[in-house]
């Protein structure tokens, strides 16, 4: 089975400016994603889809392909993953006839894997052949049972969020009584080509796939490579580590 792994890293990053060439415990953030994937057995080719020609340079410097440079309309703030991720596909298909089985997004900034995590993803979606994709969750840290919305100019009643079948007031109730709810989040997706190209990232079919929340890190500003950091000292070993690899996927 073909098994293309695609990582998304633009270069105008907003937040927290070329963060993907940052170090992060000795390796620039973007090697972090590669080498999830060149170390993998199962992915049979990494590529990196980016604008920028540094992180280009880094990513192929540890392993990843670069077979293009993302077009700048597809590299704006607002533009979206489907954007990104079906024009890679359709680059691959028209100039090289490369039509993979399994696309597996790794976002550079959920940099925290484990291999066994990532082998565990990607055989599940060979197996569930009428999944459309799979995602990363884990256990939410507030209940939206609790949430509001504000009608615009923040006055007048405000609504609860969400209601509860069988329970008047949920917001009420003791957090321990509500359903347990989940958030995903960018470690890691398994997504069939047909649905990226047929208008949609996770398709209708969408299998969960949950880990703890000190895997659940996304970095977007400084504190949080630092945090980063701290969960790799905290639990050595545990998580995919980058090296320069001798032969490149």
């Amino acid at each position: 089975m073909e098994i293309l792994a695609i990582i998304p890293a633009r270069g105008g990053s907003k937040g927290l400016p070329r963060k993907n060439v940052l170090p992060l415990a000795g390796h620039p953030l973007i090697a972090w994603s590669v080498a999830a994937a060149v170390q993998c057995p199962a992915i049979t080719r990494t590529i990196v889809s980016t604008d920028d020609a540094e992180i280009g340079q880094e990513a192929t410097r540890y392993g990843a392909q670069m077979p293009f440079v993302r077009p700048a309309q597809f590299a704006q703030d607002l533009s979206t993953d489907l954007e990104v991720f079906q024009h890679a596909l359709r680059w691959l298909a028209d100039q090289e006839g490369y039509v993979p089985d399994l696309v597996v997004q790794l976002r550079p900034t959920s940099p925290l894997r484990r291999m066994a995590d990532l082998e565990a993803c990607i055989a599940r979606m060979q197996v569930v052949e009428v999944a459309d994709s799979l995602r990363i969750i884990t256990e939410a840290p507030a209940t939206p049972y609790k949430m509001w919305t504000l009608p615009d100019g923040e006055e007048g009643e405000m609504s609860p969020l969400l209601s509860l079948q069988g329970v008047a007031e949920p917001y009420n109730e003791p957090r321990q009584q509500l359903p347990k709810v989940y958030w995903q989040i960018g470690l890691l997706d398994v997504i069939r080509p047909a649905a990226i190209l047929g208008g949609s990232m996770s398709g209708n079919t969408i299998l969960p796939y949950l880990v703890p929340s000190h895997d659940a890190i996304d970095i977007d500003e400084i504190e949080s490579f630092a945090k980063a950091e701290r969960i790799l000292a905290e639990f050595p070993g545990r998580y995919i580590t980058p090296i320069i690899p001798k032969t490149r996927k």
